[in-house]
């Protein structure tokens, strides 16, 4: 998967993942600031970091011992053209939409 908009997509398809980068809307945040709210490991969390800066959405950069992270905002310009492209598009609530598709692809039938 090397074109931007796939690799956007797939960055973007984790919930843990969107959580970050809406942290870092309000600021660049060290790797370990971005790691504290989780209830996982900073080895975990790195690895999502590397799968956001792949896509463009976020650098790092190391200041002194401390590794930052940013925001690339103008990164999600290229998704947003695409999505256009299919006409008018109320705001995707993307935690939701993945809601939905484990419920539709849930193998287990549900009873009511």
């Amino acid at each position: 998967m090397s074109d931007p908009v796939s690799l956007v997509f797939a960055a973007l398809a984790d919930p843990t993942r969107r959580a970050i980068l809406a942290m870092l809307l309000e600021d660049d945040m060290a790797v370990t600031d971005v790691a504290e709210p989780f209830a996982t490991s900073l080895a975990a969390i790195s690895k999502h970091l590397i799968v956001l800066a792949e896509a463009g959405l976020i650098t790092q950069e190391k200041r002194g011992r401390v590794k930052w992270c940013k925001l690339e905002p103008d990164a999600l310009r290229a998704a947003s053209v695409w999505m256009q492209g299919f006409g008018q598009f109320e705001p995707v609530d993307l935690d939701a939409f993945e809601r939905f598709l484990a419920a539709e692809l849930d193998p287990q039938p549900h009873s009511d």
